[in-house]
């Protein structure tokens, strides 16, 4: 069972009709039982980084994601995988969750339109297992104006939009991000929550 964390800025039914589709079972939640009880949890999310937190502290969350994570596998997708790190400065600077050491910023100004909206081909960093028979260069679908300066280290996968758009990041133990949409990315987008659901077993 998987737990689609609802924190009130996510696109859940997306999520979950993929996840029903490629046979995970799934449930869109945020009773702390119910994340407790989960074998893993996607942290979906639209919108602003700062009211985005406002609203996982507002439901009393933040503790429950954070100890889950220790022993479980977590996906956090666009809005979600950058609230997984230290520090966002979207409109005002904002504690994040700290999951993940990094800071999130404006997209460089490279002379390209932003957001950065459309589909964009990866290119491969570090070794994860969300990529696992996924090549290099395969499109995602991506809409975000923000993103993560991490380690290199942290960081699987990234896109070039003017610059090396941080894009899959993992911790190397349960934490995983994607700031592209897996869920509207087709069957490409498809292998990768297979990836994630394989992690649970």
């Amino acid at each position: 069972m998987i737990a689609v964390i609802d924190c009130n800025v996510g696109n859940l039914f997306s999520v979950k009709n993929a996840l029903d589709y490629i046979g995970e079972e799934s449930v869109i939640t945020n009773d702390v039982d119910e994340i407790e009880k989960a074998d893993g949890l996607i942290l979906p999310g639209v919108g602003a980084f700062p009211n985005a937190m406002r609203e996982v502290q507002k439901l009393n969350l933040q503790d429950v994601i954070k100890e889950q994570a220790e022993h479980k596998p977590l996906l956090g997708i666009c809005l979600g995988m950058q609230m997984l790190f230290d520090k966002g400065f979207e409109f005002e600077e904002c504690n994040g969750l700290g999951l993940i050491p990094g800071e999130i910023r404006m997209l460089p100004d490279k002379g390209l339109k932003i957001p950065h909206m459309g589909w964009n081909a990866l290119q491969y960093k570090n070794p994860s297992p969300l990529l696992d028979g996924i090549p290099e260069g395969s499109y995602f679908y991506f809409v975000h104006s923000y993103m993560a300066y991490t380690d290199d280290k942290y960081i699987s996968a990234y896109a070039e939009y003017g610059d090396e758009i941080t894009t899959i990041v993992w911790d190397g133990k349960y934490v995983f991000g994607s700031q592209c949409h897996p869920e509207k990315s087709g069957e490409i987008g498809l292998m990768l929550l297979k990836n994630f659901g394989r992690l649970l077993k």
